[in-house]
């Protein structure tokens, strides 16, 4: 990684799992790390954690809740008091949550993966401008490969069934349809910021505890996934890497990076080609439609 000493970056989710990691080594090497998480205790814990580990760190926090889109806004607002950001990092997530309905009306996977960072990302667009050279990590996950369709229908209505792996899989499908077209926008827009995405491979992290909370329980499936996840995937430190290498690697916009092991599951980090549907233009054009009317943020 290169010296990043004078750089801001805004990571979202970091108080546990890939973002924790992600946030301190980015702080180890000399960046303003702008710490976004749900809980102000567990971003203390957080501040605790790299000041522990990180000589003279230099970060701030920003309290936000993803799932909701006032609190999207409200930590917007209090974001663009910080100056120019050179990057935003979209971390934060759920996975295959039960279903539940957001005080915005939208799914909670769809509304938190995709709908919340869709919004985060345009209001601190005009900051990432600023910086002269932006940059935007989405957070894609091999699950994006299991979406039947993409989530093309009305957010604010439930067509029939809801399966919890489903919706995250197609939540994650967006984030990749996202930053395709954000890249692609933004170039046309000749502004100085492009997108990328990566993902982690099979990492354990906490991202499963997560379901745990909002569930009450884990069922049997869960248990064994989470064994799964623990046995076969790869330290958080190392899931964190090709996060990393997007948001640092002089790489083109659109790219997409992920672990060099069989089938992406662990490993050194590497670009990487996504499931075709994540390249469907006509998606990724409806999507963006439907995201800026579902969060009412439309972007330059």
């Amino acid at each position: 990684m290169p010296d990043l000493t004078g750089k801001r970056v805004l990571v979202t989710g970091v108080t546990s799992g890939l973002g924790a990691d992600i946030a301190r080594e980015l702080a180890a090497q000399g960046a303003e790390v702008v710490l976004a998480a749900r809980s102000e205790q567990k971003l203390a814990a957080t501040v605790a954690d790299i000041e522990h580990r990180v000589r003279d760190p230099r970060l701030a926090q920003v309290v936000v809740d993803l799932s909701d889109l006032g609190s999207v806004r409200r930590a917007a607002a209090h974001a663009s008091r910080l100056g120019p950001i050179d990057v935003v990092i979209n971390n934060a997530g759920v996975m295959a949550t039960p279903y539940k309905r957001t005080a915005d009306g939208f799914e909670l996977q769809f509304a938190t993966n995709h709908l919340g960072p869709f919004a985060l990302t345009g209001l601190l667009l005009p900051q990432l401008v600023a910086s002269g050279d932006g940059r935007v990590v989405n957070t894609g996950s091999q699950a994006h490969r299991l979406a039947r369709r993409a989530p093309l229908g009305d957010p604010a209505v439930q067509s029939g069934r809801y399966s919890t792996w489903q919706a995250y899989a197609q939540s994650k499908l967006a984030d990749l349809l996202f930053t395709f077209e954000l890249d692609r926008r933004l170039r046309e827009a000749e502004l100085p910021v492009k997108a990328l995405a990566a993902h982690p491979g099979y990492s354990a992290t906490g991202l499963m505890h997560s379901r745990h909370s909002l569930a009450g329980s884990a069922n049997a499936a869960t248990r064994i996934l989470e064994g799964a996840f623990t046995l076969l995937g790869q330290p958080a430190e190392l899931g964190a890497l090709p996060t990393l290498m997007a948001a640092t690697a002089d790489l083109p916009g659109s790219t997409y990076v992920g672990p060099d092991g069989p089938a992406q599951m662990r490993g050194t980090p590497r670009i990487v080609a996504p499931a075709k549907r994540a390249h469907d233009r006509d998606a990724q054009r409806r999507l963006w439609e439907i995201s800026e009317t579902a969060t009412g943020v439309r972007y330059p």
